[in-house]
């Protein structure tokens, strides 16, 4: 039973590192976006998406204000965030399309299911998730639909 379970959980983390590496970016500098072509997603990549750290609240309010190319914006949930990181490489474990980045915590827009204070970050050293306190200040990348 031990040994389906690892088994399990090394193929899990094979896909989830592999997801990346299929992921169809393409970057438009002159709006400073990313998109996603298979997701259709529109990721913020301006210089405050890497300088900018507010706490949960205000990083969904920063978002909802955003008037990058337009409106539109929103703090992205936890698995269109978890998805853009590149976990075959650290350090940063981002896909190199984003060029405007840190190597530190991101908000998602998902709360912890267990606790409302907290609310599930991305690591992007590492690639890997984790959950953090409301209050506390990390970095925000805001997402929005397709145009």
């Amino acid at each position: 039973m031990k040994r389906r379970i690892i088994i399990l959980l090394l193929l899990l983390l094979i896909i989830t590192t592999s997801i990346s590496l299929w992921a169809d970016f393409s970057r438009d500098d002159s709006t400073q976006i990313v998109t996603d072509n298979s997701t259709g997603l529109e990721w913020q990549d301006d210089t405050h998406a890497s300088s900018i750290t507010l706490s949960f609240q205000l990083a969904i309010e920063h978002c909802e204000t955003l008037n990058l190319d337009g409106g539109g914006w929103r703090l992205p949930n936890f698995n269109e965030l978890y998805y853009i990181a590149d976990r075959s490489t650290k350090n940063p474990a981002m896909n190199s399309i984003f060029i405007n980045f840190s190597t530190s915590y991101y908000w998602s827009a998902t709360t912890y299911a267990d606790n409302a204070d907290y609310a599930w970050v991305v690591y992007f050293y590492y690639g890997i998730d984790n959950f953090n306190r409301k209050n506390y200040s990390y970095y925000v990348r805001c997402v929005r639909d397709g145009q």
